[in-house]
């Protein structure tokens, strides 16, 4: 499967923004976007409706409940990379980044940072946001941020291309992810596998993927079915997605899990969306 080609808007900046002002526009709906001076890219993902959950799955997955997503957003094509997430964290007078500009245990500048909290992965989406509306490319209704739970999946399925695939492009996993079988015990150069429906990679394997909102195993049973975020706090956010240590169960689509926010280890990273506010966290 191809993936899609990325589309940089001219000049690198957002239709109707100007430098030092608030933009006002965002890139077209249907075209990618690439972050100016960052190599970011983004795929639009267009609002639909899917199954979330699997029934055949562990039992934090169901119920299946369909869903409803009213809002298009732009997916990260990859994994934040090492390279990436220093450009962004490392700034100014920093010490604290300074002192530990890339967290990662597997050094390489083109594969995912990992070794990250969820409380860092939010960090990055946040300056990242205030760089981007600092240059007049980012309208005040939109940021950076992690996806929700709901918008992950969806964008894994493969969104309103879905061809109904059990890991994130393909029905056979080592096509699409670095998982146990694999990975030779450790992460890789993000987008070398099998891209998915909507031209993004490694949303199975790789690493695992920090999401906005919390986790709870049971939330499935009682989540809205537009919009769902679970606001209500406990003691753990969500991960999707598996990673290089996991076996091909625990990196389809649908499989969830959950660390405190403050974990962080060689097998979790986290993936950036730009998309309208979030409703809470």
């Amino acid at each position: 499967m191809q993936a899609r080609s990325p589309q940089t808007l001219a000049a690198g900046a957002v239709p109707g923004a100007t430098r030092g002002k608030a933009a006002t526009a965002l890139p077209a709906a249907g075209a990618a976007w690439t972050v100016p001076g960052l190599h970011l890219k983004l795929a639009y993902v267009a609002p639909g409706s899917f199954q979330m959950g699997s029934n055949e799955g562990e039992t934090d997955e169901r119920p299946v409940h369909e869903v409803h997503l009213t809002r298009g957003f732009w997916m990260g094509e990859v994994a934040v990379t090492q390279a990436e997430y220093k450009a962004v964290m490392v700034t100014g007078t920093d010490s604290a980044a300074a002192a530990e500009p890339d967290p990662s245990t597997f050094k390489d500048s083109r594969n995912p940072v990992e070794t990250v909290s969820w409380d860092n992965a939010v960090a990055f989406c946040e300056r990242l946001t205030t760089r981007e509306r600092a240059a007049g490319r980012l309208p005040a209704d939109h940021e950076y941020r992690l996806p929700t739970e709901a918008e992950w999946e969806y964008a894994a399925r493969g969104g309103t291309h879905s061809q109904g695939f059990t890991y994130s492009g393909s029905n056979t996993a080592t096509e699409v992810a670095w998982h146990d079988s694999n990975a030779g015990s450790s992460t890789h150069p993000v987008g070398q596998k099998q891209a998915n429906e909507l031209g993004l990679y490694d949303m199975s394997g790789n690493v695992w993927e920090w999401c906005l909102g919390w986790y709870d195993p049971d939330y499935y049973g009682r989540s809205p079915d537009t919009d769902p975020e679970n606001s209500q706090a406990t003691a753990y956010r969500v991960r999707r997605g598996g990673s290089w240590i996991d076996d091909a169960g625990g990196v389809r689509s649908t499989y969830r899990f959950g660390y405190g926010p403050g974990h962080a280890n060689n097998t979790v990273g986290f993936r950036a969306c730009l998309a309208a506010h979030s409703a809470g966290r």
